[in-house]
């Protein structure tokens, strides 16, 4: 039932939405030498996360997939399977994430099997490092076809990250897909949009591709080799225009800018601005970035710059970045749209893959999870060779609001801070950097207590400090939501020894209202 559940999410997910975000830092760009794979997965889903164990089969066995159109499939099995968090990492240390950036939807061939999340789960049951899952993804949509619309994926070991990006072949059998591996010392980042432009055609170490890349993109007109146009597959697979490159680019750009402040990387290109140039696939930070750093990246909503979404109008008088979706609109034949920011209060779940090539496998590989939107959630540990996951991330309906979920309790405490965001968020991040700084800073003495510990025993303590990490923070935003709601009830707030308070609106506010309407308020004896 659990799969069932993941596969039905994940299909409406697909069906409704682009939306998610993904960071890659390899290890030469990380302060304790970790490569790290950020996933935001943005949708409105409760996911409950779970925990496969390994498994040996029997491989005159097969798997069944069904295809969107309905057709049913046989996919081969293997002799053994690896055990996966989700379908995110993997017992070997191996991570995955993705976005999806649609692209030409003629190639999406619906009749086809495999769907990118179930390429993401085949590839951690199966491979223990990024080059082996990439070869079981590109294997496996060659022999049964692809069935998803175009999608990046992230993927990253101890040693490697890589991306991946693929689209279907419009009816032609297999898929049409690029990766490139990241440079050690360098981080890449990509949402809703092909990042792999220009690549290498003869340097299998560093770059691999399918054989079919650019000879379909000129039986299909996409591309004229005699034009003189050097070949990219993110231009002839996933074209650019004005409304894709706001929507997604600039999440990418708020990244590079926060993380490279010294490159001056201007906001050009998301505006699609004449002679613009593309933003690199990879760049090297101004400085290593430590597991904290990683966090704070993708807690953005372009603060400080001129796109900042707490200063606008739509922003309200508590200075609220949060736009209700859709995020276009059209008045007088004119379009329009929101920013969209990497922080989101649509997003289901996210998780910060940690990967260490210096300690063993059941200790080196964290899953930092957290769910609901990144600004106001709060990360905490899952070893990946933890057996059990914490349960009140295992539960809940979307369709009926409950305490004993931490999806709940988390979207309760960030649903009721809409109302004086400005002020309430500020408690949210307290609890958050609490708790964060407490893992972040235990982390190191866990993890020379499961040294000292063998085999079954050390799986054992670090389960149970998984499980309980994730009890201390549903229970923490539970209590965190009801003082939330008693701190400031009827547009009131009270300070620590609840005492009443009025906390009217800014003075910047109110001149905004004097500017717009001021004869309205004035009082005149």
């Amino acid at each position: 039932m659990k799969i069932l559940h993941l596969i039905i999410s994940l299909f409406l997910l697909s069906s409704t939405s682009i939306a998610c975000t993904n960071l890659i830092v390899t290890k030469g760009a990380s302060t304790d030498s970790a490569t790290y794979l950020v996933y935001l997965n943005d949708g409105e889903w409760l996911y409950h996360l779970d925990k496969t164990a390994p498994k040996d089969h029997n491989t005159n066995d097969s798997l069944t997939y069904r295809s969107m159109s309905g057709k049913e499939f046989k996919i081969h099995q293997v002799k053994h399977t690896y055990g996966i968090v989700g379908f995110l990492m993997n017992d070997h240390q191996l991570a995955i994430g993705e976005t999806t950036f649609l692209g030409r939807e003629e190639l999406w061939d619906k009749d086809q099997p495999l769907k990118y999340w179930e390429l993401m789960r085949l590839a951690l049951l199966r491979a223990k490092t990024a080059r082996e899952a990439i070869e079981v993804i590109t294997t496996l949509v060659e022999t049964y076809g692809y069935g998803s619309e175009g999608e990046s994926f992230s993927i990253a070991d101890p040693n490697e990250a890589w991306l991946l990006e693929m689209i279907g072949s419009g009816g032609n059998g297999g898929a049409v897909w690029v990766a490139r591996k990241i440079p050690d010392g360098y981080i890449t980042a990509h949402a809703n949009h092909a990042r792999i432009g220009e690549f290498p055609l003869d340097d299998p170490e560093n770059c691999l591709y399918s054989e079919n890349i650019i000879s379909l993109a000129i039986e299909k007109g996409y591309f004229n080799p005699e034009n003189g146009e050097p070949f990219r597959f993110n231009n002839v697979y996933d074209p650019p225009s004005t409304a894709h490159l706001k929507y997604t680019e600039s999440r990418v750009w708020s990244i590079f800018r926060r993380a490279a402040p010294s490159q001056n990387f201007s906001s050009d290109y998301h505006r699609n601005k004449n002679n613009a140039e593309p933003y690199p696939l990879f760049i090297k930070p101004d400085e290593k970035l430590s597991t904290k750093d990683v966090f704070s990246l993708i807690r953005d909503h372009y603060e400080n710059t001129d796109f900042d979404m707490r200063k606008d109008l739509s922003a309200g008088p508590s200075g609220n970045p949060n736009r209700p979706r859709p995020l276009e609109w059209e008045i007088d034949e004119n379009k329009y749209s929101w920013e969209r920011p990497i922080s989101t209060y649509n997003t289901a779940f996210s998780y910060v893959a940690q990967l260490r090539n210096y300690l063993p496998d059941e200790i080196g590989g964290v899953c930092w999870f957290g769910v609901d939107d990144t600004y106001t959630n709060c990360y905490f540990p899952i070893y990946a060779s933890a057996t059990e996951i914490s349960e009140p991330f295992t539960k809940g309906s979307i369709n009926h609001y409950s305490t004993e979920s931490a999806w709940w309790a988390f979207n309760f405490a960030a649903n009721f801070a809409q109302i004086r965001y400005n002020l309430m968020v500020e408690d949210i991040k307290k609890v958050q950097s609490f708790f964060e700084d407490k893992f972040t800073n235990q982390q190191k003495a866990v993890e020379k207590a499961a040294m000292e510990l063998d085999g079954d025993k050390r799986i054992k303590y670090l389960t149970n400090y998984s499980s309980q990490a994730g009890k201390q923070i549903h229970s923490a935003w539970v209590k965190l939501g009801n003082h939330l709601v008693t701190k400031y009830n009827d547009g009131y707030v009270k300070d620590s020894t609840n005492r009443i308070n009025s906390k009217g609106y800014s003075d910047e506010w109110l001149k905004r209202v004097v500017d717009l309407e001021g004869e309205r308020f004035i009082l005149k004896d």
